[in-house]
């Protein structure tokens, strides 16, 4: 292990001590905010402390491999030799998982998200592509563990969605689906193609954290709240009450709206934290353009020239162009069998980071 990661792990392995120390402290009993800020600063470095300790072990138990290898009892030794080779592989992989986890941290990758889909280039067939790609992360999203919440949307004419929104929450689930931000490019015989050609369109998908009132300050003199009719399918409240709820934040001119409540106060609730969300993604990539490589290709216009990602249905195929990740699996994929895809941008955006960490 170079030395440098070595004094970094050390750190941690004293910083934890000292906060175990203070957390049995009787005199911190009744400070319940300071018991709070030590107990989320002891999670974020747990990973990294217990990983220090596995390799320490390991590196004692490799101490005495060698001890009983040099100590002159042939048949030990050969056992030893097979044991040490074991460590050695261990203490190399346990290395390389603490190389990710003395990364920092992303403070909203334990977050819920809010998710919108639209309909870009391609007319019907972009917005049946859309609702694929909704019905694709729903069950990603519950092959997870997670709720989906649906938030908004326009149906398309001929089928799926021109615009759809809606909330994801459960463990972890940004970090998993930050990176789904940006054009997504289908290929395939649309279903209103009497030819048989194969068309190009594209769908767009923004991945927001959920944006607590802590996180971004809204003035309430710098919201417009309208209410209006439900329309579509939703119940006998539809086209009877108020209930939906529409939000503008003028400054910024984003606007949110949301129907699926029954009660108005729950909708204005929903719009709430999407306008927080909008609105903190909004002046964060304003201050950050460049912040993290999750960032590098936002929604932008749609063009196909900015596509992410792309799924090819004939070779039942998908590639993301960002890490030239390619996955003869496509059918799977949009059964919401993610993982391999997931694993693999996240792998990436680590190697880039040690990259730059290296680089300082």
């Amino acid at each position: 292990m170079e030395e440098s990661m070595r004094k970094r792990l050390e750190a941690v392995k004293t910083r934890c001590e000292e906060i175990d120390r203070d957390l049995s402290d009787p005199a911190i009993m009744n400070n319940v905010a300071l018991i709070t800020e030590l107990s989320k600063e002891r999670s974020s470095l747990s990973e990294a402390y217990e990983g220090y300790q596995e390799y320490l072990k390991a590196e004692s138990d490799l101490k005495d491999a060698d001890d009983i290898i040099n100590s002159g009892d042939p048949e030990l030794a050969e056992m030893m030799k097979l044991e040490k080779k074991s460590l050695i592989e261990k203490m190399e992989q346990i290395e390389v998982d603490l190389h990710g986890k003395l990364l920092p941290a992303d403070p909203n990758d334990k977050k819920n998200i809010i998710v919108e889909i639209r309909g870009a280039v391609g007319g019907d067939e972009a917005n049946i592509f859309a609702g694929d790609l909704l019905r694709m992360y729903t069950r990603y999203a519950e092959n997870q563990g997670w709720k989906v919440q649906y938030i908004d949307g326009e149906e398309g004419s001929a089928g799926g969605y021109s615009y759809v929104s809606f909330m994801v929450k459960g463990k972890n689930v940004y970090s998993k689906l930050k990176f789904e931000s940006g054009a997504h490019r289908v290929q395939r015989v649309p279903k209103t193609e009497a030819s048989g050609r194969i068309h190009t369109s594209t769908a767009t998908v923004l991945v927001m954290p959920e944006a607590e009132e802590v996180d971004v300050k809204i003035n309430p003199t710098d919201l417009k709240i309208d209410t209006y009719r439900s329309q579509g399918a939703g119940g006998q409240n539809v086209n009877k009450t108020e209930s939906a709820v529409r939000v503008t934040h003028i400054p910024t001119g984003i606007v949110v709206s949301c129907q699926t409540e029954k009660a108005q106060l729950q909708n204005k609730e929903i719009c709430m934290r999407m306008i927080r969300a909008k609105v903190h993604d909004f002046y964060q990539s304003q201050q950050d353009d460049a912040r993290a490589s999750e960032r590098k290709l936002k929604v932008g216009t749609g063009e196909r020239s900015e596509k992410i990602r792309t799924y090819n249905y004939p070779q039942n195929r998908v590639t993301d162009h960002r890490i030239g990740f390619t996955v003869n699996q496509l059918d799977r994929i949009m059964e919401g069998e993610l993982d391999d895809v997931i694993e693999a941008l996240i792998h990436y955006d680590q190697e880039q980071k040690l990259l730059e960490e290296s680089n300082k």
